[in-house]
């Protein structure tokens, strides 16, 4: 079995609505979605969501990285052997997680076809569904609440609260919110770097009565000392999301007891099989783990939960990045009822999208 051609397709998505987050709104999205094609007429699909601030890689270079490295690395070779296309590409993609991710998920989603079992049973199927959070970006108090309302009419029960520009006024949000949707939701606040030290101690202490299940990345990701300021002092649960982007940054956040539990991307640190590492590192280290996003299409997302879905130690969901995407060439891949996010019983990944 041999490669025999690789095609990508990149896809501006616009937003249903946009949103606001501690350093940036968004209101859309780019995607590149990739194609393998096999001579025994298997293929595979997978996709990129470059995010410049949170994986370093805009669109033009994860195209640039495809037809340089990428395409003539692995055009000629045969994709079962995907630990040694991947160990190759390995130095040439530094810096460029999310391209390495779609080239890790369509090899999967090949080795699934073959093998006829869908990815999360091929990783070891620990279950078949896991709730997802939605999240609220920085809104005033009075939409904050009404999102909420609305989240909640729609079957989610955990709603992940964005923050991190005001801290008195987040503290508001959270407290509103909280006696707007009664003690069972469960509410998850995200501060994308904004805080100091001095303000998420703040924070968590002006909270606890509102009765959070963690509190993610509140203070700067180029000095992940803070984070393990905030950990030692708090009782809510501190994760690390922007501070870990690889196998190396697990080890030092565990190995120092900075952060409580963590936030893996596939995206952020380049598919599944390194998901696979870190993710085992925190498990030695007995941390939890969240599988989490950014606004990627339902392809992408279908690859995060079959990764959620397999192991026993990941106790958190934050897959909603493709919800609020218009044309997504992958629309209806995911399956979600009641909040929760349901395996996918296809082949592979078990999504086509249509390109």
């Amino acid at each position: 079995m041999k490669i025999s051609n690789m095609e990508i397709y990149p896809r501006t998505m616009k937003l249903s609505e946009g949103y606001t987050i501690s350093y940036a709104t968004i209101d859309s999205t780019v995607n590149i979605f990739l194609v393998i094609e096999t001579d025994t007429g298997v293929i595979g699909y997978g996709c990129a969501a470059p995010d410049e601030a949170v994986t370093g890689e805009t669109p033009e270079s994860v195209v640039q990285i495809f037809n340089d490295i990428i395409k003539p690395a692995l055009v000629g070779e045969n994709p079962l052997r995907y630990v040694f296309l991947l160990n190759n590409i390995q130095e040439p993609l530094t810096g460029h997680p999310s391209a390495k991710a779609m080239v890790d998920m369509a090899l999967y989603d090949i080795i699934g076809r073959v093998v006829q079992l869908p990815v999360y049973q091929l990783l070891g199927g620990f279950r078949h569904k896991i709730k997802t959070s939605i999240t609220i970006g920085i809104l005033p108090v009075k939409e904050s609440i009404e999102a909420a309302k609305k989240f909640i009419r729609q079957g989610f029960s955990a709603l992940k609260i964005k923050g991190g520009n005001d801290v008195d006024l987040d503290i508001e949000r959270i407290i509103k919110v909280r006696e707007a949707v009664g003690p069972e939701i469960e509410l998850r606040f995200d501060a994308n770097q904004g805080y100091s030290v001095y303000e998420s101690l703040k924070f968590a202490e002006e909270t606890r009565s509102a009765d959070l299940s963690l509190i993610e990345q509140p203070t700067n990701k180029n000095k992940p000392d803070m984070l393990g300021r905030v950990t030692n002092n708090v009782d809510i649960p501190v994760m690390a999301d922007e501070s870990l982007l690889n196998l190396r940054d697990v080890f030092v956040l565990a190995k120092e007891g900075w952060v409580d539990t963590v936030n893996i991307k596939l995206m952020k640190v380049g598919g599944i099989y390194e998901a696979l590492h870190i993710n085992s590192v925190a498990r030695a280290a007995n941390l939890e783990v969240m599988i989490g996003c950014v606004d990627e299409s339902a392809l992408g997302i279908a690859a995060g939960l079959h990764f959620a879905l397999s192991r026993p130690n990941v106790e958190y969901a934050d897959l909603d990045g493709h919800l609020a995407l218009i044309d997504d060439p992958a629309a209806g891949g995911v399956l979600i009822r009641d909040g929760y996010l349901l395996a996918n019983t296809n082949y592979g990944i078990g999504v086509k999208p249509k390109l």
